[in-house]
């Protein structure tokens, strides 16, 4: 395994949450250090030793019976899944719920004759957004007048899109549209959505802003950048709905059949964090490209290039666009991994030099904000 697939793995690991990636790489607490002489304990009394020894391997037998009980639950979970990825329409409209509109207006975005006027009644088709578009121009610092209470509320749509205008939309589109993707909650995995949404934003930006250097379309870069992982959000989504269903099932079964063991083993278990971040590295780019090839557009090229990412073509011979999406992926992968202590500076040079990252692409980068989409909004 070479390095950048092992920070691609140890991305994953601290998806999943901090401790757990640090458990993966071996990472020892500073406080579980015995640095001195363990302090005197009293001798046991021989009738003692022999009930911690009773207690030990009732303890270790509970434990392995518990762990089948979870991997019998995780194989029939596997199954499902295997069985719903198969089906793109039912993981696109059920899982996901996209609406055809949102990749009909990234289309219109990506030709010259683009116009408020042809994307405003698809806009209205599509509640949340016409929502998300009024909150968003309706923000102080979209608005120039500076009495508060002279401010007059934008409350149509419509009025709200030619604000914003077509340069705009082609950044709040997209970022929207994964915001409304993202899962509404990912317990146990309290901050998985973040880190997902978060993710996603950076590698448009990333993305976007390698492109204006490189000669790549710079929208094409960024609906790349922020669609890349839309497969991750399938699967997450997929995976703890499953995991409810096939659970409250054999639990039910289980107290229905009499088996008071196995009901409460189940009741020791959760969604497993190692199952999930398998899933997510393994599978999430493939899913990607069938929903960005399942979202058909006409005039926004990037279903080859996200195919190319899926099928790991090596950097060298990838498309433009994919490149660019590839270095920006990875510079977003440090980002993350530097701000919770996950990786070195050999390990990061040895990352940015599989990706061919050049030096001035390293300082565009480290000069913008990830998270800021630096709208211009003139209302």
């Amino acid at each position: 395994m070479d390095h950048a697939q092992i920070l691609y793995g140890r991305y994953h690991d601290l998806l999943i949450s901090q401790k757990f990636a640090q458990q993966q790489i071996g990472y020892i607490h500073t406080l579980d250090i015995d640095y001195g002489e363990k302090l005197p304990a009293r001798t046991l009394l021989e009738v003692e030793v022999i009930a911690h020894k009773k207690r030990e391997k009732r303890d270790t037998k509970n434990h392995q019976y518990i762990a089948d009980v979870n991997t019998q639950l995780h194989q029939l979970i596997q199954e499902e899944i295997d069985k719903h990825l198969l089906d793109v329409d039912y993981i696109f409209q059920e899982v996901i719920q996209i609406q055809d509109s949102i990749p009909a207006i990234l289309d219109i975005l990506a030709v010259k004759s683009a116009s408020v006027g042809r994307i405003d009644p698809l806009v209205k088709d599509m509640h949340w957004l016409g929502e998300d578009i009024l909150k968003l121009i309706n923000l102080p610092q979209y608005r120039q007048e500076k009495d508060p209470k002279k401010v007059v509320k934008v409350d149509n749509p419509s009025l709200a899109l030619r604000y914003i205008g077509l340069d705009n939309l082609k950044l709040v589109v997209p970022t929207f549209a994964l915001k409304h993707w993202t899962p509404h909650s990912t317990f146990p995995f309290k901050l998985l959505k973040r880190k997902l949404w978060e993710n996603g934003m950076a590698v448009a930006i990333a993305s976007k802003a390698l492109a204006e250097k490189s000669g790549v379309n710079p929208y094409h870069a960024f609906v790349l950048g922020m669609f890349h992982d839309i497969g991750k959000l399938a699967l997450v989504r997929l995976y703890l709905r499953l995991f409810d269903s096939n659970w409250e099932k054999q639990s039910r079964d289980a107290r229905d059949n009499g088996e008071k063991e196995k009901h409460t083993a189940l009741s020791e278990l959760s969604p497993d964090p190692l199952f999930l971040r398998n899933l997510m590295a393994e599978q999430s780019a493939k899913i990607s490209a069938l929903l960005l090839e399942r979202m058909a557009f006409k005039y926004l090229p990037v279903t080859h290039a996200m195919n190319e990412i899926a099928n790991n073509i090596k950097v060298e011979e990838v498309c433009p666009l994919a490149h660019v999406v590839l270095k920006a992926r990875a510079f977003s992968h440090y980002k993350f991994l530097q701000k919770h202590v996950l990786i070195e500076p050999d390990e990061a040079k040895k990352l940015f030099a599989h990706y061919k990252m050049s030096v001035p692409e390293l300082k565009t980068l480290s000069s913008i904000s990830l998270q800021n989409l630096q709208l211009r909004i003139e209302t």
